[in-house]
């Protein structure tokens, strides 16, 4: 009989891979190793989410019913304060767990009470992480509860229990109060920006109509307060959604309904211009991606437009019908649904996937718009008028993209002729570069990778589609030739699959005329392409402003400070600078193609700036701003902005 082999040698023989190298995390300790893995980053996006995690508890209090009131206060020292006066969270002892509700809330990875639906009909937070991964992130985490008469105290550090549940005096009402201080070992940036965390909250509140939620920011030079408060909800955010733009008709048309479990609210407006901007939720959640609600909607909307032309005699002809584009010309729209158990997918997970939804939304939709146009037949008869306008447009539209395509060779896969493409067919694997400038162009495709880079130079300004109808677009010449060599096509043509790359980057002059440039293209995206955007394809590069160098030594700065940080280690301490040359980079055509290469091509050197989607109601609001007709909110935008201007041309 053979002898066994001894355990060592069968240990050595597998690396020493054997059931004790098996890691079992405890408790919150998973989440300080792998914190990306729960709250998507540990930048600022991250450390934001921490803030609306908190919130996202005290709203589906006032969701219950139970709320009607946030505080978030920014203290001095970056820690966060917020209070609600709901319920309070649980504080008797847990059968299974022994502990007080409130402990295992708060050190319990999946422990809440949105997962009873006895407690919480519908809850926003479930696409959260919970109040424990807050507390585990937290160098320091503190909770109040106001409960049963009894104000109730604990304390953490980094997830674990310092202080244990007790008594620390009497309460006048209810509610939970949670202070928070992010772990600055964790998070690459610790400073929270208000006008991120006021978006949110202002958002919140136009949801949640008749919920009152101030922000407080007590930090020293930027002290500031503000109340989100709208008693009109969905009606009053399309409003602020419109701003100074000019309504075809005076107020929002408003449904609300529940149908089989699921609550639909709604408000829609139209404009004058050409875009449209519909923005759905789901349980608070915003769902940039879309999905079944959505889709219902737009069915729905486009249906009972074209039914009730036919029948007001608008439409002469028997086979023609709008499409959806012609009806939401100059839409303005904000859906909201709340799902009882919600399912989410997409790109980020953003987009509801329940299929009994549509029908549901369908139907409250058609029942809605009907029963409205019919009471306010010269409302229903100017979009009518304005879808007609969009249809005739539209078929113009039809004939520039053929134009597009007989021009370009794209019926027969012709390429630009100034797209310097790469050798490399996978689109995974390449990148495009649109280059301001030929110049500039020039050295990029002597300093890129041909292998795997592509260089498109670009030639002046690009049309400001915010202001044009599409048909107005595809005869702009800079735009087909964008078009043509990304491949996907727009609008209805739009298919993502068909992106030939999956890097696009913008590449620009660090002046005002760059930033200019880079500003038109983004609107351009953001309104002919935001598939691109959610798809994670679209970039910036981020070339450097300054060389500085002496004798053989030279280093690339991106800002002011690190120029001075390299000077004063060139200078080696001398008064003056000595024969430390400093050069400022104005345009990407004074760089030699190897350092071009070097500091903003090289993936092994570069940095890049990934565009996302953070929030698509503020990204809208900016872009009309920016680039839409009104002069007014514009100037007020400079005037209110000016002061934090940095590397202005004069």
């Amino acid at each position: 009989m053979a002898k066994a082999k001894p355990r060592a040698a069968k240990d050595k023989g597998k690396g020493g891979y054997q059931a004790d190298a098996i890691q079992v995390l405890k408790g919150l300790e998973a989440v300080r190793r792998r914190p990306a893995m729960y709250i998507g980053s540990v930048s600022g996006r991250g450390l934001h989410h921490l803030v609306y995690e908190v919130v996202d508890n005290s709203v589906d209090e006032a969701l219950a019913g139970y709320s009607t009131r946030i505080d978030v206060t920014i203290h001095e020292d970056n820690s966060v304060t917020v209070v609600d006066n709901g319920r309070g969270i649980p504080v008797d002892i847990h059968k299974t767990e022994k502990k007080p509700g409130v402990e295992v809330a708060l050190t319990v990875l999946h422990a809440g009470g949105k997962f009873d639906k006895s407690t919480y009909k519908v809850s926003g937070g479930l696409h959260g992480v919970g109040v424990s991964v807050v507390n585990a992130l937290s160098e320091k985490l503190e909770v109040w509860v106001d409960r049963d008469g009894e104000r109730h105290h604990m304390a953490f550090e980094r997830g674990d229990t310092t202080k244990k549940l007790e008594v620390t005096g009497k309460a006048k009402g209810t509610g939970t109060t949670v202070w928070f201080r992010p772990d600055t070992t964790i998070f690459t940036e610790t400073r929270f920006d208000y006008a991120t965390i006021a978006n949110r909250l202002r958002e919140l509140a136009f949801l949640n109509k008749g919920l009152t939620i101030t922000l407080k920011d007590e930090r020293k030079g930027q002290r500031r307060e503000e109340t989100f408060y709208y008693k009109g909800g969905l009606a009053e955010f399309v409003k602020w959604l419109i701003g100074s733009r000019k309504t075809l008709h005076p107020k929002p048309i408003t449904f609300e309904a529940t149908r089989d479990g699921v609550e639909i609210e709604g408000a829609v407006q139209y404009d004058d211009q050409y875009s449209e901007n519909t923005f759905t939720f789901v349980n608070n959640i915003n769902t940039h991606e879309g999905g079944t609600h959505l889709t219902g909607f737009k069915s729905a909307l486009t249906r009972t437009i074209n039914e009730w032309a036919k029948k007001d005699g608008a439409l002469k002809k028997e086979d023609f019908t709008f499409s959806g584009d012609d009806v939401r010309e100059g839409l303005n729209c904000i859906l909201h649904v709340k799902v009882k158990n919600p399912q989410f997918e997409g790109q980020t997970k953003t987009k509801l996937g329940n299929s009994e939804v549509e029908g549901i939304v369908k139907s409250v939709v058609n029942d809605a718009l009907g029963a409205f146009f019919d009471k306010n037949p010269s409302v229903a008869r100017i979009i009518i008028a304005k879808a007609l306008s969009a249809a005739r447009a539209r078929e113009a539209a039809r004939k520039a993209r053929e134009l597009v395509r007989k021009k370009s060779g794209l019926e027969g896969g012709l390429l630009p002729g100034k797209l310097a493409d790469c050798t490399v067919s996978d689109p995974k694997l390449t990148e495009l570069y649109l280059v301001e400038g030929d110049s500039a162009g020039g050295s990029a495709k002597q300093g890129r990778d041909r292998s795997f880079q592509a260089i498109l130079p670009l030639r002046g300004k690009i049309l400001n589609v915010q202001k044009a109808r599409i048909d107005k677009v595809l005869s702009n010449e800079e735009i087909r030739t964008i078009i043509t060599a990304i491949g996907t096509g727009v609008r209805e043509d739009f298919n993502l699959e068909d992106a030939r790359y999956h890097k696009i980057i913008i590449m620009t002059d660090a002046d005002v005329d760059g930033a200019h440039i880079r500003t038109l293209l983004l609107t351009f995206f953001y309104k002919e392409m935001k598939d691109l955007i959610d798809a994670g394809y679209i970039y910036i590069a981020q070339p450097p402003l300054y060389r500085v160098a002496k004798g053989k030594e030279e280093y690339y700065a991106y800002d002011e400070k690190e120029r001075d940080a390299y000077v004063k280690r060139l200078s080696n301490g001398e008064a003056a600078h000595g024969n430390t040359m400093i050069q400022r980079y104005k345009g990407l055509g004074e760089m030699n193609p190897d350092q071009l290469r070097d500091t903003t091509m090289d993936p092994a050197r570069r940095t890049l700036l990934k565009v996302t989607m953070e929030d698509a109601v503020e990204a809208s609001d900016l872009f009309e701003t920016l680039m839409g007709d009104e002069v007014e909110p514009r100037r007020k935008f400079i005037e209110d902005n000016a002061k934090f201007v940095r590397n202005l041309d004069v």
